[in-house]
Formats: structure tokens, sequence, C-alpha cells
């Protein structure tokens, strides 16, 4: 499956964990259904992905962590906030390229039409 068809699926999902939960929960709640639903579907998934930084050759462990990642190639960001900002963009991509991943999902859950809390990320870096 290629990035896009792994988001265009996660998307669907997402939006079926929403509409069972709606707005108002923690992050956290989100994220651990998100998970549970994107392995019912038989994605391979990894929570809390630990991304080390690469600085003067020396591998650093400075705490980032991957929400979600789907099938080794999609980052899934998680946030439950009033309003997306561009702190929350910087961050997903840092650690789309950190990760060296092409696509990303930054995904607000604290809205009432799941749409509206979606962000595809591209990285230009590749």
């Amino acid at each position: 499956m290629t990035e896009n068809q792994i988001a265009n699926k996660v998307i669907g999902i997402a939006i079926d964990v929403h509409k069972a939960l709606g707005p108002g929960l923690l992050e956290s709640a989100y994220k651990e259904c998100l998970c549970y639903k994107l392995l019912e579907e038989g994605f391979f998934v990894e929570k809390e992905k630990p991304m080390p930084l690469v600085y003067e050759e020396v591998k650093l462990d400075c705490g980032y962590r991957i929400d979600l990642l789907v099938e080794r190639k999609l980052v899934i960001e998680l946030k439950s906030v009033d309003a997306l900002n561009d702190v929350h963009m910087a961050q997903t991509l840092t650690y789309m390229k950190l990760g060296e991943y092409k696509l990303g999902l930054l995904i607000n859950f604290n809205v009432s039409l799941l749409k509206n809390g979606l962000k595809r990320i591209i990285n230009g870096s590749f």
C-alpha cells in the first residue's frame, strides 16, 4: 500500500472513531481508540514510537515520540485542542524529517466535524 492509500483508510477509521466518541476527550483516549481500530483492520501500528535526534553524528534521545506510525510509512500526530496552529504542523513535519517519512496526518479530534481537524503534511525533502 502506498502512503496515500494508507492515509485514506486511516482518515476513514479516524472519522468513525470521532463519530463514536465526539469531541472533548483527552488526546490519549483518541490515540488508544484509533490504535485499537487500526490494529483491528490489520494495520501494523507503532504507538509512541521514539524518534532520536542525530546531531553531529551522535544519536540523542530527546524524548520525541510519534503518536502513531502506521505500516512504517505514515506519521499520525493526534491533538485535542481548540485549534491547530503552526507549531503543531512544525512538530509533525519534524518527526517526518527525522524519520525520513513522506506523508503525515495531523488530526485534531476536538472539532464538531473531523474533516475540519485534518491536515495532510508532505515532507518536501524527497
